[in-house]
């Protein structure tokens, strides 16, 4: 039984602030609560409609309110759970890497941590004003992919210059991604949704890629999640 001070403080976990001060960060749906409990994530809390048990570990049956208010979901879900901010772990440099600068958008941030995983890339590094990788749109657009994707948040520049990578800028003026080479050492940068690479960031910048438009000239630009997966493919296949 929760009692109802209790399910307050849970609900507040959409919130940056919360989720520090608690330690905890909500996912919901019971696919996405097992994945996070298979990768060794610490469940600390889990609320159900019915009887159910998540990895072994049995469900606290609530009612469809604290459910609702519960959930960050416009419709919410039979299965809610509260997990453990996970330790940081130490950045590996990749075969391809991929540095996000003012990503804004949840949406956005969880479909590149599903593009990710989905390509073999384990480690993420953020600027400090990307969206926070734990709130809850993020969660539910990853789709537990980001039980599997460390995530770095650290100011950029310092992080090219501690772990030695060149960064190569992504911008619609850049040179033809497919007729580019990146050297081996390289950190893909995609800039904020609106603003694009910021000023600081494009000071450092040598080489800029693009990908070419072959139908409409007149069409809008890729979102950057669009984006992210069109140039992983390219440069996943050269491998």
């Amino acid at each position: 039984m929760v009692s109802k001070n209790e399910l307050k403080q849970l609900s507040q976990l959409g919130q940056k602030k919360f989720r520090e001060q608690r330690g905890l960060f909500p996912v919901e749906g019971k696919k996405a609560i097992a994945t996070f409990h298979q990768n060794g994530f610490e469940m600390r809390y889990c609320f159900s409609l019915e009887t159910a048990q998540i990895g072994g570990v049995a469900a606290t049956t609530i009612s469809a309110s604290d459910m609702k208010k519960l959930s960050n979901l416009s419709t919410p879900p039979n299965v809610w759970a509260a997990f453990s901010l996970p330790n940081p772990a130490a950045f590996a440099s990749q075969n391809i890497n991929i540095a996000l600068d003012g990503i804004r958008n949840p949406g956005n941030l969880g479909t590149i941590i599903r593009l990710c995983d989905w390509f073999g890339i384990t480690h993420l590094l953020c600027s400090l004003d990307t969206v926070d990788c734990f709130n809850p749109k993020v969660v539910q657009a990853s789709m537990g992919s980001l039980a599997r994707v460390q995530l770095h948040y650290i100011d950029l520049l310092d992080a090219f210059d501690k772990y030695g990578l060149t960064p190569i800028g992504t911008d619609t003026n850049g040179k033809n991604m497919y007729n580019e080479a990146i050297p081996k050492n390289a950190v893909l940068v995609m800039g904020n949704e609106g603003q694009g690479i910021s000023e600081a960031i494009s000071a450092e910048i040598n080489q800029n890629i693009s990908i070419p438009a072959y139908g409409n000239p007149a069409a809008e630009s890729l979102n950057v999640a669009m984006a992210t997966g069109i140039i992983l493919a390219e440069f996943s296949r050269r491998g």
